[in-house]
């Protein structure tokens, strides 16, 4: 299991991650509110931020979350989820799934700090 990195999850450095999102998810919830067709392509970045901030607060040497290793920062069901986001990043049900892995992502960081 790759280990959350202690000095990396404070959340100082973790919040513009979590900022990006929110400016990200406005637009992808705009997207699908007109149909504009750049519902997909705004998800996909979506999903590449959300594995960069898996990776960043991770003890591992990959650049984006494995599908082979375990990530104790990943909410529960993690990997599956975002397995099924990438199938299918068009989709509102999909921006939902990576809406909610955000907010669950940002409470398990906090439960880590409280931690350690």
């Amino acid at each position: 299991m790759n280990k959350a990195k202690r000095e990396l999850i404070d959340k100082e450095i973790v919040e513009p991650f979590f900022e990006q999102w929110q400016n990200l998810s406005a637009k992808i919830y705009q997207s699908h509110e007109v149909r504009d067709g750049q519902a997909k392509s705004l998800m996909e970045q979506g999903i590449e931020l959300f594995e960069r901030c898996v990776v960043h607060c991770s003890d591992t040497s990959e650049t984006a979350v494995s599908e082979r290793e375990e990530y104790e920062v990943l909410p529960i069901n993690g990997k599956e989820r975002l397995q099924f986001i990438k199938a299918r990043p068009g989709q509102y049900a999909c921006y939902r799934q990576l809406d909610e892995l955000f907010k669950e992502l940002k409470k398990r960081l906090a439960r880590l700090r409280l931690k350690a």
